[in-house]
């Protein structure tokens, strides 16, 4: 089974975002059980992120279903970047944002923590 960590940067990102956005905690849950079945980019949902001079696997999943936005569907808004290790059988979660507040990942946040 694949595990699921995270940084303590993405830990401040949900836990501010839950202030606003209830439900945020389990949609991340439901997300992780998708994750840990099919943890690879998948277009239209998720893509890898290029171009940042290191060798592991980041993904941002754009689609994210949230109860916070009834009628929505996954168009929530949200964005989680997450790296994956798959000989680790590893996924930490590096950041979450809704898109309203910034317009793409912390590119330093991620090279910071990952060669």
């Amino acid at each position: 089974m694949i595990s699921i960590e995270t940084l303590t940067e993405f830990d401040k990102d949900l836990k501010r975002l839950l202030k606003k956005y209830r439900t945020l905690e389990r949609d991340i849950e439901v997300l992780g059980m998708v994750l840990r079945i099919n943890p690879d980019a998948n277009p239209t949902f998720s893509f890898r992120i290029e171009g940042l001079g290191i060798e592991t696997c980041v993904i941002k999943v754009k689609k994210i279903a949230s109860q916070s936005f009834k009628g929505k569907g996954v168009q929530s808004g949200f964005r989680l970047v997450y790296a994956y290790f798959e000989q680790e059988r590893r996924i930490v979660y590096i950041e979450l944002y809704h898109k309203n507040e910034k317009a793409m990942e912390d590119r330093e946040r991620i090279k910071r923590h990952f060669k």
